[in-house]
Parts: structure tokens; C-alpha cells; sequence
């Protein structure tokens, strides 16, 4: 080993926290090694007298730099070098020799040796071989980080891509695709299974009527074309429309390159989004717009201490939303009292509201607190209010008027603090024109009014109370029932209900006494359900049919024509053709020609 007087070199960058390994059998020119690179700011530098010793030492910690003599004693520096690059690490080598040959150093360069010493060795040398050694290990590093840095941001690109459920196309100024996501690839498939995602996109079935003029447009003016809707008609019949929009494809030098392509399924996405409304409020169920318009109101008007006057059909759940109405009101940790008018006799409905003190008619042994007072600072919920007595009415009136009331036998008022919300499934309008109820407590009753949709006007409700009502009643029976059969359903679904959902709620409960396995079938439905599929009705009035055992069974109306069965199945599905034509028990090819056939507006979907 010689030495220079002077290196020349002096400390560099690449000195510190540089880890380097000196492998030489020969001790004087591992410890002169040592001292060198130490003394340059080189570390730790540490040292191994054989290909063993070396070979424990790289399993233990990593080295930015190995420099090992080739010629030892037992296995080669060649042979460290083979074994080094066989286990994958990147750290140069340097390779030291006595006897350097051509073949040797051949040998070495072909084995990915950095660069080859012989000796006797001189410091300036070594250290501007060290030097230049750990550069392009560090210039390789880098390049890995960025390498990988690139190829982590580019499958990220990538998976945003693929998870994008709008129809996401690139094509080049040429009209050539570039790319496109996997929602377009699917869509594509769907229009026609053998189109490949390759080519112009003015010859793809389908991006042709949706996408093509859109990138003419883009390539023509080099600018965004704002989002705009395209109808779209299939094959089948079945139509979609789409909501598109253009945008110009740069690079970072601003070139103009192509043209990025956004479509989205307009009607797929709101069927989405019908789907994934609330499917309830407090106790009531329903996901269909008319039972949305009825949360918001009870959201709205629940936090108004206001009166409120509940309308719907018998079975609708009147009850339900007297109870929401409190739950979402700030008298919701007060009593809320119930009084169902019809159910207490006219001569006794007085004291059981108002109360009565002991003495005031025969039979009253004590003082009595009416509903009323039980209700201070709640609410009280009048249910069939219609049907109350002319007296009652003006009584009645007279407490909303005042909030304050006399018991019967009772000569002082007294005064609470109530909420009133009254409910009834008659014509009250009716009755006040008739002369039956008063109008101005028909006024002051109606405040707000909330009416309820019947059954019929929420078809698509059916499914997700029937399930709510399966899932109730199997636990009550302790029977494993989990489902219901699609053509049990579309028999629920024609069926017209009279009763509502309080009706709807009995078959259920009737079908999973009678139900023998774990799924509904139409064979436990009433009989008065299964007999509409053969006797259809010829109006909208109910008529009788004769069941097989005689006798006559109500027959509730139903939509007479084909394609008002076809357009309210096709409700309850929010648009699911195969599950429409399932339940109606045809072929989807079927549906799709009877859809033509009709003149079937399938629009009225995209609003449910």
C-alpha cells in the first residue's frame, strides 16, 4: 500500500454515514484501508478477514460499499461478489488484487464489480474510487425512490381510475382511445359482449351516439364542452340518459394531446340514490318518495307546537306518525296520551278527556283525571276524530281555543300546557259541507295537515315491509324464515289492499304461521290474493269471485291493464328489469317487447 503525500481529495458528501466493509485476509492492508477512509470521513468502516466472516457481517447489517481483495484463502473475493448480486444487493464492489490479469478483471466487470484496483494500492486511488463508487450508489438509490415513488403514484392513478363509476374515456387528437376505466369497459361489454376497448371511438357501439361528437367538438375548438344530457335508446328498448361532459387533455408543456371524457348514467345513478334513501323514520318504514315527503314533514312540523291533523286511509299508520311527531318535538321526554275516539262510549268519552269529580253523575265514587291533564306538557293524540259527537266538537273546540277546561261537576278551569294532534281516515271537508263537523274546529284542527299515502300509491314500500314484518314474526314464532318468493311478491304487489299496511301486516303474520321452510311462497298468501291472478278484475270497482270452497271473497281493485302492472312492478323494482320480469313471471326479452309494444314511459321511474 503506498501513500501520497497528499490526497488532493479532501472530505466529501458522500463520506458520512457511508457503511463500508473490507474484506482481505491480509491484516495490514485491512487496518491501512480502515485508516484511510476513516481519516476521509468515511463510516463505519468495518473489517472481515474471510469470505465467512464477511458473509455474517452482510446478514447482520447493510453496507454502502464493499471493497474485497480477490485472492484469499478458502472462497474468492469472486466468489463474494457472485454471492452478493445471487442475494439481490445493490451496493457496489470494488475488487483488490495482487495479481491483476485481463482475465481476472473480466471476470469481475461481468459479475457487476464497480470498478477494479490492483495492487499496490494508492490512497488517491481508493478514495476517488470510494467516492465514485458511493455516487452512483446514491444516484441508484435515488432513482429507485423515484422509480418507486412513480410506479406507487401511477397505481394509485390507477386504482382511482378503475373505482370511478362514471364513464371515464381518453382518446389522442387522432379520435384513437387511449384508455378507459372499467365502468366504461363494462358498459361497452354490455352494449355488445364482443367490442373491444381499442380503436376510434366513433366506431364503439354505444360511445358513438354518447361520446363521439362530444370529442369532435373538444378536437375542433380545443375547449370544454359544458355537461349536457344524451338520451340513449339499447338495442332492447331499454332506454338511458346520460349526462356528459368534455374537457381538452394537456401535457405539462400545455400541448393540446387529446380529449378526457366524463358520461354518467343519469338513471342508474338515481336509482342508486333512490335505493339509499332513509328507509324509515321513528317507527314508520318506506323508502318511496311519498313516504320521504312524509318524514320531512314530521321533521319539519314535529319541532312546531303546532296543531296537526293526521289524514290517511284505514291501516296507513296514523298512530305511527302521532308518535313521531313527538319523538321529534321538545315535549319528547313528556307523556304523549293516546285516545282512540271510537273506542270509548259517547256518554263516557267526556270524562274520560276532561276528567270528572266524585259525585258528579251516578257511578262517579271518586275524582277522576281526564287524558287530558295526564297529558300536561306532552301531547295528546285524538285518533278517528271524525266521529265524535256534535257536543264533544264544541267542547273540544273550546279547549283548543283557551288551553283550558272544566272537568264534569267541576266549576273552576283549569289550565295545561297540551299539544293536540288529531288523526282520522273520513272525509272531514265532507262531514263540514254535510253539516256534521264543525268547520271552525275542522280549522283549528288542521293546522298542519299530514296525509298519508295509501299502500297502493307506494307499491315499491311492499318488499322492505314485508321483510320488516318476515323478520318480526319469525322470531315471535321461532321459526327461520328469511325470505319471500319473487312471485309471492308480485302477488302482494297487484293486490290493492283495502286494508293497508295494518292488512299487509296480518298476510304476513299469516303466511309464516303457514309457512313450512324457510321461504314465503305464493301457496301461503290468502286466498283472496291468489285468486286475482285468475279472475282479473273488468273495472276498478271491487267485484266477488268464488273461491274453490264457495262462498264469495272480496275482490279489492286492481290496475286492470298489462302495462299499468308492468310500469308498477317495474316502480317496485326502481327500474330492475330481470327482477321485474321475475316477479311478473316472463322472460326479460318479454318484458323489453312489451315495454315497445305499450309505449311504456319509463321516465316516470327516474322521479319515484
Amino acid at each position: 500500500m503506498t501513500e501520497n503525500s497528499g490526497s488532493g481529495d479532501g472530505k466529501n458528501e458522500f463520506a458520512d454515514n457511508s457503511a463500508v466493509l473490507i474484506v482481505d485476509d491480509e491484516e495490514s492492508l485491512r487496518l491501512t484501508f480502515q485508516m484511510f477512509l476513516a481519516r476521509e470521513g468515511y463510516g463505519p468502516v468495518t473489517v472481515a478477514s474471510s469470505y465467512e466472516m464477511a458473509m455474517e457481517l452482510l446478514e447482520k447489517q447493510e453496507f454502502d460499499l464493499i471493497i474485497s481483495d480477490i485472492v484469499m484463502e478458502g472462497s474468492s473475493g469472486i466468489d463474494l461478489l457472485r454471492k452478493v448480486k445471487d442475494l439481490g444487493m445493490t451496493c457496489p464492489m470494488v475488487m483488490v488484487t495482487g495479481y491483476p490479469n485481463i482475465d481476472s478483471a473480466s471476470e469481475a466487470v461481468r459479475l457487476g464489480a464497480f470498478d477494479y484496483l490492483a495492487k499496490p494500492v494508492k490512497k488517491d486511488d481508493l478514495l476517488r474510487t470510494a467516492r465514485m463508487a458511493l455516487k452512483q450508489n446514491d444516484l441508484f438509490k435515488e432513482n429507485e425512490l423515484l422509480y418507486s415513488e412513480k410506479e406507487r403514484y401511477q397505481r394509485y392513478l390507477e386504482a382511482v381510475f378503475r373505482s370511478i363509476k362514471e364513464l371515464v374515456v381518453c382518446v389522442d387528437t387522432e379520435m384513437t382511445i387511449i384508455d378507459m376505466n372499467h365502468a366504461a369497459q363494462e358498459w361497452l361489454k354490455s352494449i355488445d359482449p364482443d367490442a373491444r376497448p381499442q380503436g376510434r371511438i366513433d366506431e364503439l357501439p354505444g360511445f358513438t351516439e354518447i361520446l363521439a361528437f362530444d370529442a369532435q367538438t373538444v378536437l375542433r375548438k380545443q375547449d370544454s364542452v359544458a355537461e349536457h344530457r344524451v338520451e340513449f335508446t339499447r338495442d332492447s328498448g331499454e332506454q338511458a340518459i346520460f349526462r356528459v361532459s368534455a374537457s381538452p387533455m394537456k401535457n405539462r408543456n400545455n400541448d393540446f394531446t387529446g380529449v378526457v371524457l366524463v358520461a354518467r348514467d343519469v338513471f342508474s345513478q338515481e336509482a342508486y340514490e333512490q335505493l339509499n334513501k332513509r328507509r324509515g323514520l321513528h317507527r314508520l318504514v318506506g323508502s318511496s318518495m311519498p313516504m320521504q315527503t312524509v318524514y320531512t314533514l314530521i321533521e319539519n312540523v314535529g319541532k312546531v307546537d303546532t296543531t296537526v291533523l293526521i289524514t290517511g286511509e284505514s291501516g296507513t299508520g296514523k298512530e305511527l306518525v302521532a308518535e313521531a311527531l313527538h319523538a321529534e318535538s321538545m315535549r319528547r321526554d313528556m307523556p304523549l296520551v293516546k285516545v282512540d275516539c271510537t273506542a270509548i262510549a259517547e256518554n263516557l268519552l267526556e270524562s274520560e278527556l276532561f276528567g270528572h269529580k266524585k259525585g258528579a253523575f251516578t257511578g262517579a265514587d271518586r275524582d277522576r283525571e281526564g287524558r287530558i291533564l295526564q297529558a300536561d306538557g306532552g301531547t295528546l293524540f285524538l285518533d278517528e276524530i271524525g266521529d265524535i259527537s256534535a257536543m264533544m266538537q264544541l267542547r273540544l273546540l273550546r279547549f283548543l281555543q283557551e288551553r283550558t277546561f272544566y272537568p264534569v261537576g267541576e266549576d273552576r278551569p283549569i289550565k295545561v300546557d297540551v299539544r293536540v294532534v288529531a288523526a282520522t281516515n273520513a272525509d272531514l271537508m265532507g262531514q263540514v259541507k254535510a253539516g256534521v263537523f264543525r268547520e271552525d274546529l275542522y280549522y283549528r284542527l288542521k293546522v298542519v295537515d299530514i296525509m298519508l299515502p295509501a299502500l297502493r300509491e307506494r307499491s315499491q314500500d311492499i318488499l322492505l315491509l314485508v321483510n320488516l314484518f318476515i323478520e318480526r314474526f319469525s322470531k315471535r314464532l321461532e321459526k327461520h324464515i328469511d325470505g319471500i318468493s319473487d312471485q309471492a311478491v308480485g302477488l302482494l304487489t297487484r293486490y290493492r289492499w283495502p286494508g293497508n299496511v295494518r292488512e299487509l301486516e296480518h298476510v304476513v303474520e299469516r303466511a309464516c304461521v303457514l309457512c313450512a321452510g324457510a321461504t314465503i311462497t305464493a301457496a301461503n298468501l290468502p286466498q283472496e290474493i291468489e285468486l286475482l291472478e285468475q279472475h282479473p278484475v273488468a273495472s276498478n270497482d271491487s267485484t266477488t269471485a268464488q273461491p274453490a270452497g264457495g262462498g264469495t271473497v272480496a275482490m279489492p281493485d286492481i290496475p286492470q291493464s298489462e302495462d299499468e302492472r308492468i310500469l308498477s312492478t317495474l316502480k317496485l323494482t326502481y327500474g330492475n328489469k330481470a327482477q321485474a320480469a321475475r316477479i311478473l313471471g316472463i322472460d326479460r326479452s318479454t318484458l323489453y317487447r312489451k315495454i315497445r309494444q305499450f309505449n311504456i314511459d319509463l321516465s316516470v321511474l327516474e322521479n319515484m
